[in-house]
């Protein structure tokens, strides 16, 4: 049982710690968010790791015979996989083209010289009454910014994870077929891969944060776009001839 669910969490992690579209995204909200006051890169990770908690267990549990058996679905989700990592590498190369974006990791207030300290895990103001309508000003800014921009987040995060059908290739077909070798064993084998994923989300959510001391500027931010543009066009044009 121990060793089928190292198995699982040793083959997970080198699946998953593989360049992809879902790793990419993950590293770039992290490091826009590395200031702290949002908690954008910990709700997304816990999105990837409870799609993969679900996409384990199909593959273990047997769904994987059914893509087998109906191939059309396979093909359906892998042109909307195109479709949409080609949209998303499109909208990656026009920012690294127009530029203009960067962090600020010290946040905004004291960056601009500016007007409230805000604390990242209770959100509270500072208490320097000479801040205080600009400080709560700051607050519900920050506050609307966050709602505004968490679900189109959330719904990218999705759309990367159920239409790659990358994803139906490794987690449930490569990772169910294996799995089975492990006869009653299998479900330690698939702990062992949820586990691994959970241990990969994490070094990636709060790696970004330590990446962002380097993100800081314009120049930085059109290098890392160009960088995902490349990729997600590549990951489109490799499944568009596969």
């Amino acid at each position: 049982m121990f060793t089928a669910l190292l198995a699982g969490l040793g083959l997970c992690l080198s699946i998953i710690a593989a360049p992809g579209a879902q790793n990419v995204f993950l590293l770039r909200e992290g490091i826009r968010h590395s200031d702290g006051t949002t908690r954008h890169p910990i709700v997304l990770a816990i999105i990837c790791l409870a799609c993969d908690v679900v996409l384990v267990s199909a593959g273990v549990g047997g769904f994987g015979i059914v893509v087998e058996e109906v191939p059309w679905l396979f093909d359906a989700a892998r042109w909307a996989g195109v479709v949409f990592l080609a949209g998303y590498g499109l909208l990656a190369a026009w920012r690294a083209f127009r530029g203009g974006s960067a962090i600020d990791v010290g946040g905004e207030g004291h960056a601009r010289g500016g007007s409230a300290e805000v604390s990242a895990d209770a959100g509270t103001l500072s208490e320097d009454p000479a801040y205080g309508n600009v400080a709560t000003a700051t607050i519900v800014a920050r506050a609307q910014r966050t709602r505004g921009t968490l679900l189109p987040a959330v719904l990218t995060c999705l759309a990367i994870t159920w239409l790659n059908p990358h994803t139906y290739l490794d987690t449930v077909l490569l990772l169910g077929s294996i799995s089975t070798t492990y006869g009653d064993a299998r479900w330690f084998f698939a702990v062992g891969a949820i586990l691994g994923s959970a241990v990969w989300f994490a070094v990636l959510t709060f790696g970004a944060r330590a990446a962002a001391r380097w993100m800081g500027s314009p120049r930085s931010w059109r290098i890392l776009d160009a960088a995902v543009a490349v990729l997600m066009l590549g990951l489109a044009t490799a499944l568009a001839l596969g």
